[in-house]
C-alpha cells in the first residue's frame, strides 16, 4: 500500500517498478519543490534517497514481455491492427493541427491522405497498414532515425491495441493499481496509458483518491474513450479531485478538455480540470517534464495536504 500510486504509460516493458520509480521519485520531488513546498519534497526524495511517504509505481510493462504479446507480426490479430491503425490515423490528424515541428504538420497532412480504395499492400509491412507506416516518418516520432521510431511506435501501439482486446492484458495492469490502494492513499498519478488504466482501475475501488493524469489519451474518441469501461464514462466515484495535465505538443494525448467526456459520477461534483497552456519544451510526451513543473508540485502539495 502506499501513499502515492505511480501508473507508467506505453513503452516500458524494458523497465521495472524499481527502475522506474527511481526515475519518477526525483522528477516528483523536484515538482514540489519548484512549487515551493521544500519540506513535503524532502519526504518524498531527498540526495538519492526515497523519502517517508511511501510512494508505488503500478508496474504493468512486464506483461508486453510474456511470448507472443508485442511487436506487430503475426502474432497481432487483424482486430489489434485494425485499433492499431486507427490509433495511428488518430495520431496524425492531431499532428496536422499540434505538431510542433512545421515539418512534421507538413507530412502528416501528406501521408495522412487516405489510400485509394483500389491500393493494396505489397510486402512484409503490408499488415502494417498507411497510417501507422506514415507516423514513423514523423520527427516527433524519429528523433533517433528512423529505425527506432518504428520500432516505438509499433510497440507503443500494440501495447493499446493488446490492453483493450486482451482481457488478460486488462485485468492485470488494473490489478498492479488496485493492489497499492489501501487507507493511506491519497495521490493517483498516472501517465500515458497509464492513465487509461488507472481511469478504470478507481471505478472498481470506494477507497477516495486525487488524480493526476498527464499525457492522457482518455478523450480520443473511438480509439480509446469509445472503449472505456464502463459505460457510459464517468468520473470514478472514488475520485475526489482530477487534474489533467497536456502539453500542447503532445501527439499521444487528447488535446481536449475532458470535462465534456466525464460527467461528475452520478450525485457527484467532481469533474476534470485540465490546466491551461503546459508547455514541455523539446519532450513535450515525457514523463519527468511533466513532473517536475511548478504546477504540478501544486497539485500533489495540495492532494498530501494532511502530511504538510
Amino acid at each position: 500500500m502506499a501513499t502515492i500510486v505511480l501508473v507508467h504509460g506505453i513503452a516500458q516493458e524494458q523497465e521495472s517498478a524499481d527502475t522506474l520509480e527511481a526515475r519518477w521519485l526525483p522528477g516528483l520531488a523536484g515538482g514540489v519543490r519548484n512549487y515551493g513546498a521544500p519540506e513535503l519534497a524532502d519526504r518524498l526524495w531527498r540526495n538519492g534517497t526515497p523519502g517517508d511517504l511511501s510512494t508505488r509505481m503500478a508496474f504493468y510493462g512486464n506483461r508486453f514481455l510474456v511470448e507472443g504479446a508485442q511487436g506487430a507480426g503475426t502474432e497481432l490479430d487483424d482486430e489489434q491492427l485494425d485499433l492499431m491503425e486507427q490509433l495511428a490515423a488518430t495520431w496524425l490528424a492531431t499532428a496536422v493541427e499540434h505538431a510542433g515541428d512545421q515539418r512534421d504538420r507538413a507530412t502528416a497532412r501528406r501521408l495522412g491522405t487516405p489510400p485509394p480504395p483500389d491500393a493494396v499492400a505489397q510486402g512484409a509491412n503490408a499488415r502494417l497498414r498507411p497510417a501507422l507506416n506514415a507516423l514513423t516518418r514523423l520527427r516527433w516520432f524519429a528523433p533517433f532515425g528512423f529505425g527506432l521510431a518504428q520500432k516505438f511506435v509499433i510497440a507503443a501501439l500494440s501495447q493499446v491495441a493488446r490492453y483493450f482486446t486482451d482481457d488478460e492484458v486488462r485485468e492485470y495492469a488494473q490489478r498492479q493499481v488496485l493492489d497499492q490502494i489501501g487507507p493511506e492513499t491519497r495521490l493517483v498519478i498516472a501517465h500515458s496509458l497509464g492513465s487509461v488504466v488507472a481511469y478504470e482501475a478507481l471505478h472498481r475501488t470506494d477507497h477516495p483518491v486525487s488524480l493526476l493524469t498527464m499525457g492522457s489519451p482518455l478523450g480520443l474518441r473511438t480509439v480509446v474513450y469509445d472503449r472505456l469501461r464502463p459505460q457510459p464514462s464517468t468520473v470514478p466515484k472514488a475520485v475526489t479531485n482530477w487534474h489533467n495535465l497536456v502539453d500542447e505538443d503532445d501527439l499521444v494525448a487528447a488535446h481536449l478538455d475532458l470535462t465534456a467526456f466525464f460527467p461528475p459520477y452520478p450525485g457527484g461534483t467532481v469533474a476534470p480540470v485540465t490546466e491551461p497552456h503546459f508547455d514541455n519544451g523539446a519532450s513535450p510526451h515525457d514523463s519527468t517534464s511533466y513532473l517536475v513543473k511548478s504546477v504540478t508540485g501544486g497539485i500533489v502539495t495540495k492532494a498530501l495536504g494532511h502530511f504538510l
